[in-house]
Order: C-alpha cells, then structure tokens, then sequence
C-alpha cells in the first residue's frame, strides 16, 4: 500500500513502510484519517528532503488504497470467540469508526457473534477514557465481575478497561508493560480460555 501511494501520484517512493507507521503521532483521527496519514509523509518528507512532495495527496492515495476487508484472525482468536461465548455475552470496544471497523467483522463473518459492538469514534470520549467501556458494560448486563476485558494496547486498553475499573488481559507483543500492570499478560488468545475457565 505504501508503495502505492506514491505510485497513484506519480512519485519516487521515499523511506519504508515501517518508518512512515513509525512516524505516525497519537492515536488515529478518524475524523480526519488525510490529515493523520500526511503528517506522516510530511515528517518522512523532511526527514529525507522532499520539500517538493505533497503529504496531503500521498495521505488520499494511501488511505484510497487501506482495504478494510483484507484482515484475518491472529493465532487462536477463533477458538477463543467459541469459548469465550460458552461463558456468557461477549462484545466489542474499538475507537474505529463503524463503517471501517464494521467491513472487518463481516469480512471475517463474525459481526453478529458479538453484542454489543460499541465505536468508541462516535463518542464523546474514546478509549482510554472509561466512557465506552462503562456503555459496553451497561449493555452486557450482567455483574462487572464476571467482565474482562481483552486488547492488545497498553496505553488504549489495559488503561481504558482500568479506568473503567475492568480486569484486563493484555496481548502483549514482546512489549514491556512499563508502569502498567494488567491482571493478566498473554503471548496469544489461545491462553485466554484458561483464564476464562479460572485455571490461571
């Protein structure tokens, strides 16, 4: 995709896709996911001096070229959705926006396993505030005790379910927790029905 971005505005391609997500600044705006991407490329730009380039066009190219579709599941997530739903409700967190988010979860046929999904983007506050996961609280209905919650970012979900007062089970990825402390630290979602089944 990178790559392609440069090619739809007919540019020599500059620096690598890691150093451009490197580059990237604070969580996504979904408000304005061109003006995110190109503060990127306008970083990048400098960095390799490219003052002739236009972050703004290489940001619509790239985010023309972002399938929402193309996802898969990690190691063990299948297995770990089944088991989680033999406990009780389970549902969805993500500061995404719902129309991106939702493509996701039909591509991967599971949007209607999970109730309830709330977008955090549509909200007044995101992750890591406790507004979004204290809706999916409420829409559960069932004890908070009987919650945890799972994700993979320290600073937007072991904090947010945190703040919400919600054990979390962090999917770390060779990270160090630094002042964070999560109730559980997992290397994959196979590890979760353990947890679920209270054997950790």
């Amino acid at each position: 995709m990178y790559e392609q971005a440069f090619e739809a505005v007919g540019e020599t391609p500059f620096g690598e896709p890691a150093a451009f997500w490197a580059a990237l600044r604070g969580p996504p705006d979904h408000d304005d996911p061109v003006g995110y991407f190109g503060a990127a490329f306008a970083r990048l730009a400098a960095q390799h001096g490219r003052s002739d380039v236009d972050p703004l066009a290489l940001a619509r190219a790239l985010r023309s070229a972002i399938d929402d579709r193309a996802v898969g599941f990690t190691p063990g997530a299948e297995a770990a959705i089944e088991q989680a739903a033999d406990c009780g409700p389970i549902g969805i967190v993500t500061n995404g926006p719902d129309a991106r988010q939702r493509a996701k979860l039909d591509a991967l046929g599971i949007a209607d396993r999970f109730e309830p999904i709330v977008y955090a983007a549509g909200l007044a506050r995101s992750k890591p505030h406790a507004e979004p996961f204290e809706r999916a609280v409420g829409a559960l209905a069932v004890d908070r005790k009987r919650v945890l919650y799972v994700g993979n970012s320290l600073d937007y979900d072991v904090a947010g379910a945190q703040n919400a007062g919600l054990p979390v089970a962090w999917l770390r990825d060779d990270a160090d927790p630094g002042d964070y402390d999560p109730e559980y630290v997992i290397d994959s979602l196979a590890e979760l029905p353990a947890i679920l089944r209270g054997e950790t």
